[in-house]
């Protein structure tokens, strides 16, 4: 059976991976399922960079295929920001509070309110290569933050096609439209031909035989 590591301790998402991928011959493990292994910097332009540097990381020094993902909030009106800075807008350790605070402020006056969020899925192997995949869900930054789900730009965030903000639908409902849900779901569609890969592309050790 295939071994594919999230480069995540995230409990949560472990497991919608799980459910994702059930029925597949893969095991789904995480970072916290191994020692400790040093934090990667996420300091790549773009999310496809910081995606394939988790993925590839994790991949190389654990020797199972990994996948990772990047996300963020990109926003017409301010040129793509607050984009691979977006945990971090208003500053290291910056809480989603401070974070949509300055997004607010930094939207002031501005009629054109267009958002999307991103997501960037990548799969790696220890050789380095890997799969990319792409997701994105289109939305508008209001004045005023809206309901209690969610987490980050949520509340700011409003889906037109469900007259909502993220933070005012279930998860069910952001997981099936939001820009992470609908590159998993791309990650899932092809699953099969993602393990083909991964077997084509692990590197073969081989085995020493010892002198008796």
């Amino acid at each position: 059976m295939t071994v594919l590591v999230l480069a995540t301790r995230n409990k949560g998402k472990t497991r919608e991976i799980r459910a994702l991928l059930k029925g597949f011959p893969v095991e789904i493990k995480n970072l916290d399922d191994f020692g400790p292994i040093p934090e990667i910097e996420e300091d790549g332009e773009t999310f496809d960079d910081n995606a394939y540097k988790k993925a590839a990381f994790a991949a190389r020094v654990l020797g199972f295929a990994a996948m990772a993902d990047d996300s963020g909030l990109a926003v017409d009106a301010l040129g793509g920001a607050p984009g691979v800075r977006s945990a971090r807008y208003a500053g290291e350790g910056s809480t989603d509070r401070e974070n949509s605070e300055r997004l607010l402020e930094e939207m002031k006056g501005k009629a054109d309110r267009r958002a999307a969020f991103h997501c960037v899925i990548s799969i790696a192997v220890p050789t380095g290569a890997a799969l990319t995949y792409e997701g994105e869900c289109r939305g508008i930054i209001l004045e005023q933050p809206r309901g209690e789900n969610g987490f980050g730009y949520d509340p700011l965030f409003f889906y037109p096609d469900l007259n909502k903000t993220f933070a005012e639908i279930s998860m069910e409902e952001k997981s099936r439209v939001s820009h992470r849900g609908i590159a998993l779901q791309q990650v899932a569609g092809e699953f099969d031909k993602v393990l083909d890969w991964i077997d084509i592309n692990m590197p073969e050790f081989e085995k020493v035989v010892h002198p008796k």
